[in-house]
């Protein structure tokens, strides 16, 4: 399975940004996890192969939404009420279980990451 993650940018705090994870395949659960500089790379939120479970950070609850369209393979992270430190590195990563995961071990394959910098 081949990820490929889109949709990062620089952004002022406040703003939105969505970001999107394209699958080679047909993927079971998905999750987006960040990196910001000088820290461990951590759980943002994930998705259950059919859409019907969700899971977020508590960081991020109720300012993201992610989202699937299994048509095409894709993943969302809808991203508002940004503030600065969301900024990092966001990572798409799936794997081959059908129910939501929360940690960086869980997951198998993982994409290149994305960029996301929110300036205050």
């Amino acid at each position: 399975v081949q990820l490929q993650a889109s949709g990062g940018g620089l952004v002022q705090a406040g703003g939105s940004l969505r970001l999107s994870c394209a699958a080679s395949t047909r993927t079971y659960s998905m999750g987006w996890l960040r990196q910001a500089p000088g820290k461990e790379r951590e759980f943002v939120a994930s998705i259950s192969w059919n859409g019907g479970s969700t899971s977020y950070s508590v960081s991020v609850k109720g300012r993201f939404t992610i989202s699937r369209d299994n048509a095409k393979n894709t993943v969302y992270l809808q991203m508002s009420s940004l503030k600065p430190e969301d900024t990092a590195v966001y990572y798409c990563a799936a794997r081959d279980s059908f129910a939501v995961a929360t940690t960086s071990s869980q997951y198998t394959y993982w994409g290149q990451g994305t960029q996301v910098t929110v300036s205050s």
